[in-house]
């Protein structure tokens, strides 16, 4: 324990409500890595673990995949590297933060390289929340963050979405004065709807002292309206900003992403876990960074089938939340896991559902092919 928690950072526990006692839970925490019950994305997130074995021509439209999956260059990346995976190769990593830094326009001590971006954000909520310092995130939104808060004892304040789906920031920013953490998702996650630019900076200039502002750009580059924040941490502010290769790059099954922010607000996160990073991951992000035109070329193919579908379903009569991301969320009139379950019967497996919405189910945007039997199926469905 006394390898894995400084004396420095024993003293920012104690100024976050933790008592001596919670020293070695915590401890367990950095030893433990994916083994922590809220660490698993897939298996609790998407509640993939209790899923009846699926048929191989079942459509998987749940996890906010792209089937379009790596890029060429990213896939030829992977292929030559794989034979030198017997070494750690920490070059790659090197080499993955500083193409990111550069494409960024930030320096590469703002960049720490992960592997996917679900680390980063369990590490954020341990890292700046605690018994006395609450984690706030928007309701409906994606819940890691609420589930590494819970094993910590932070409390969770969750506030509704305006009615035009944005973060409400206002309520955001004065919910609570003891804020540790104010977690941003935008595009945000289940809805696919935007904050603007100037919304994110009101909360940075009137959120809590001391809080970080945790803006999670896992769907960035699937909106054309979203702006990124990185110009926040170039002017010092006290955001980390998460990215992640998981969604419009396709490569959620090789891991790669990254934490963007001030120096010494990622060294406070650096102690929470150890180890080497895929190389995969690594050498198929920095192809993926350097391909001109795949952001532009992967935005429209999803947008356009994105599009075709709410039509289909606003034809049908069933309202669709906004969306600027590979995913939606649908009024289905009924309870969603009702239409859930009908829907798994015909092969189709869907997003999970919200407890603050619990009449709408989210439905990942997939291949053209996928759509149409995801239509087919949630008309015969509907229509029984």
């Amino acid at each position: 324990m006394k390898e894995l928690i400084s004396p420095e950072a024993r003293r920012d526990l104690l100024s976050r409500g933790f008592s001596r006692r919670d020293f070695a839970r915590l401890a367990a925490f950095a030893a433990a890595g994916a083994s922590l019950p809220f660490y698993n994305e897939s298996a609790l997130a998407q509640g993939l673990s209790a899923l009846p074995k699926l048929p191989p021509d079942a459509i998987r439209i749940n996890a906010n995949e792209n089937p379009m999956g790596p890029c060429p260059a990213a896939a030829e990346a992977i292929h030559k590297v794989v034979q030198a995976g017997g070494r750690y190769l920490y070059q790659e990593t090197f080499a993955f933060a500083e193409t990111m830094a550069e494409i960024e326009g930030v320096s590469k001590e703002h960049v720490m390289p992960f592997a996917g971006s679900s680390d980063p954000l369990h590490r954020v909520v341990m890292a700046f929340t605690g018994p006395t310092k609450s984690f706030v995130v928007a309701d409906p939104g994606y819940e890691a963050g609420e589930r590494a808060a819970r094993f910590i004892g932070a409390k969770t304040i969750k506030v509704p979405l305006r009615k035009d789906y944005a973060h409400d920031v206002h309520q955001m920013a004065q919910v609570d004065p003891d804020a540790g953490v104010i977690y941003v998702c935008n595009p945000n996650n289940p809805t696919g709807s935007i904050t603007l630019r100037e919304d994110i900076e009101y909360l940075v200039a009137n959120k809590p002292k001391g809080a970080i502002v945790l803006l999670d750009e896992a769907y960035i580059h699937l909106s054309k309206t979203a702006e990124p924040g990185t110009a926040l941490v170039t002017a010092g502010k006290d955001v980390i900003i998460l990215r992640t290769f998981s969604k419009l790059y396709g490569m959620a099954g090789l891991r790669a992403g990254a934490a963007i922010g001030r120096p010494d607000l990622l060294a406070r996160i650096r102690g929470y876990a150890a180890g080497a990073l895929p190389v995969t991951g690594m050498v198929g992000a920095i192809a993926s960074l350097k391909t001109k035109g795949l952001v532009e070329e992967r935005r429209k193919i999803i947008a356009d089938i994105r599009e075709e579908t709410v039509e289909w379903l606003d034809r049908k009569g069933y309202a669709v939340m906004p969306s600027e991301a590979n995913m939606i969320m649908v009024d289905v009139k009924r309870p969603g896991r009702e239409v859930f379950n009908l829907l798994l019967k015909e092969k189709v497996v869907i997003g999970r559902v919200w407890p603050s919405v619990p009449n709408h189910v989210r439905v990942t945007i997939g291949t053209r092919e996928d759509m149409s039997k995801f239509r087919a199926a949630f008309g015969k469905v509907m229509n029984a």
